[in-house]
């Protein structure tokens, strides 16, 4: 009688054991009566019938994959290596368990295909520049097509693109003759605007010609500084010549008497 009790207690435990489910917040568990679906349960503990029901456990959680390095021809006939990174979570456990056998490897495979596919689509430019953009087209396609798997792509993010040594050179080579160009351009705009200045100049001292004989003064003094030079003026012999010396001996005059006072 004791025997049979114990045996009896053992199988209720075992059979409570069995009964007896607790998931956590992040899971949910998807449960089969028969073969045929019950629904999904969680978090928490609930029962289920041990033998009838069979569960499959699926997680909530952001999921991140390594879309591995993709061999890609690009619209140019360029070939690169792409790799990208993966980001989804699961929306609805029972699609996901009933609509695609494995949604992971399902959702990986679609992510290298769809690559290949886009990168494809584009020019060699574009996959270098203008990275955002292809995410955010990656993401829309995965997204449609895995949206009745209930799985959500997050986000997807192109890692890195590789290039051949060849077209790393001729990259190069195209950037430093664009540099070039640019300072070529730069520098025929500085005289240009050079240009410009020295030609409305012209036609100032063309209306003021006094001005013209201020300027030669100015440089003239200018290059007295260094006083190892002898500086010809133009104009008639003597004329200038004497008008400066004539001014220069007055401004000695002048400041000579105003120290003897």
């Amino acid at each position: 009688m004791v025997l049979e009790t114990i045996i009896v207690a053992v199988l209720i435990i075992i059979i409570l054991a069995m009964a007896i489910k607790v998931v956590r917040e992040y899971e949910r568990v998807v449960i089969f009566r028969m073969g045929r679906l019950l629904g999904a349960k969680g978090p928490g503990m609930f029962f289920i019938i041990p033998i009838v029901d069979s569960t499959v456990k699926t997680d909530l959680r952001v999921i991140t994959i390594d879309v591995p390095k993709q061999g890609i021809i690009t619209k140019d006939n360029v070939s690169v290596d792409v790799d990208a990174v993966l980001y989804y979570r699961i929306v609805e456990p029972i699609n996901a368990v009933t609509k695609v056998e494995n949604y992971m490897l399902a959702t990986s495979m679609l992510a290298q295909t769809s690559l290949r596919d886009i990168v494809g689509q584009i020019e060699l430019d574009a996959l270098l520049s203008k990275r955002e953009e292809l995410n955010r087209r990656l993401q829309e396609v995965l997204d449609i097509a895995t949206e009745p798997w209930g799985v959500k792509i997050s986000a997807v993010t192109i890692r890195d693109v590789s290039l051949p040594e060849s077209m790393m050179r001729a990259i190069a080579k195209q950037a430093e003759a664009e540099r070039e160009r640019r300072s070529r351009i730069i520098l025929a705009d500085g005289e240009f605007q050079a240009s410009q200045k020295m030609m409305e100049a012209a036609e100032l001292y063309q209306k003021v010609p006094i001005a013209m004989k201020l300027r030669e003064l100015q440089t003239l003094a200018e290059i007295a500084r260094e006083k190892n030079l002898i500086v010809v003026t133009s104009g008639a012999p003597g004329g200038d010549v004497s008008n400066i010396a004539g001014l220069t001996g007055a401004f000695a005059e002048a400041k000579a008497k105003a120290e003897t006072k």
